[in-house]
């Protein structure tokens, strides 16, 4: 593994980035307050701007950690935050990493999370050496399992209440990528 912690990624249309403090308010008013976008999530909708940026202060101390991947999807064009996107869980020592993603209700079906994701797994497999990425999602959310079949991700199987997210007890699709895999697509 060559850990190089939340490096900058541009794409066409975005700038995946560190977060920085100041997007709190952006954060909140973008996606974190809304619960149509943390209906499948395991963080609950944020109440105030001031749990936002409770949060953006804990993720900025972070990022002094080199195995420490959690980006900004800002928009090219202003620089404004309007989702996340973070290695969530994995094993280091195998090159396993778990991504989790949720955007801005307002650029839902507009290819930006897929364009995100996959530059996610290019830095993952390409710079930093991992060897399987993977990605879960509730099965009543199938336009996060579209993201990732959009990034070559395969089905690997539904699980039955194997999560917990804002519904509560449910049943998770698990996806998949292998370097190996990666390298024929690319």
């Amino acid at each position: 593994m060559n850990h190089q912690g939340t490096k900058v990624i541009e794409t066409k249309r975005l700038i995946l980035r560190p977060f920085r403090i100041s997007d709190a308010q952006k954060m909140y008013d973008n996606w974190a307050s809304d619960p149509e976008v943390t209906k499948f999530l395991t963080w609950p909708t944020h109440a105030s701007v001031e749990v936002t940026g409770q949060l953006l202060a804990y993720w900025c101390n972070q990022y002094e950690k080199e195995d420490y991947y959690q980006w900004a999807i800002a928009l090219k064009e202003n620089d404004e935050p309007i989702g996340s996107m973070a290695i969530v869980d994995g094993d280091f020592r195998i090159g396993r990493a778990e991504i989790g993603y949720c955007i801005s209700r307002a650029w839902w079906g507009k290819g930006i999370t897929a364009e995100a994701l996959q530059a996610v797994i290019d830095y993952l497999f390409g710079d930093v050496g991992m060897n399987r990425i993977e990605a879960r999602h509730d099965v009543k959310n199938p336009n996060s399992g579209k993201v990732m079949q959009k990034c070559g991700m395969k089905i690997e199987g539904i699980f039955p209440d194997f999560g917990c997210n804002n519904q509560g007890v449910c049943d998770i699709a698990q996806y998949a990528i292998l370097k190996k895999d990666w390298r024929q697509k690319t």
